[in-house]
């Protein structure tokens, strides 16, 4: 499985970006995707992420209620919403997926992941 993200850019504060995340190869049916992101000099943290059929979604609690998680109907791209941008949100963004199943204790855990797309950047700056 190959993952391209794109989709970041520069931002104002209060401004909305909306991020892809393409998967081609061997697509495996059941499988989960998700969001990282990784500010300088901090470590890679979760930031959403979404089933397999788009019925269950999770979110860190510092982007609920901002940031919509969702996947097409062919279950080969999925998208990050991020609305009222905060200069907090300065980040390098990875998608993320993993074959398994959807569990809700796991799918916030990096190591949960299997495959990962080489990132996009998004600067909130006024």
């Amino acid at each position: 499985v190959q993952l391209q993200a794109s989709g970041g850019g520069l931002v104002q504060p209060g401004g909305s970006l909306r991020l892809s995340c393409t998967a081609s190869g061997r697509i495996i049916s059941g499988g989960v995707m998700g969001w990282f992101r990784q500010a300088p000099g901090k470590e890679r943290e979760f930031v959403s992420a979404i089933s397999w059929t788009g019925n269950s979604a999770r979110y860190a609690d510092s982007v609920k209620d901002r940031f919509t998680i969702f996947r097409d109907n062919a279950k080969t791209t999925m998208y990050l919403q991020m609305n009222s941008l905060k200069p907090e949100d300065t980040a390098v963004y990875y998608c993320a997926a993993r074959p398994s199943g959807w569990f809700y204790s796991r799918v916030a855990l990096s190591d949960e992941y299997d495959y990962w797309g080489q990132g996009t950047l998004v600067t909130v700056s006024s």
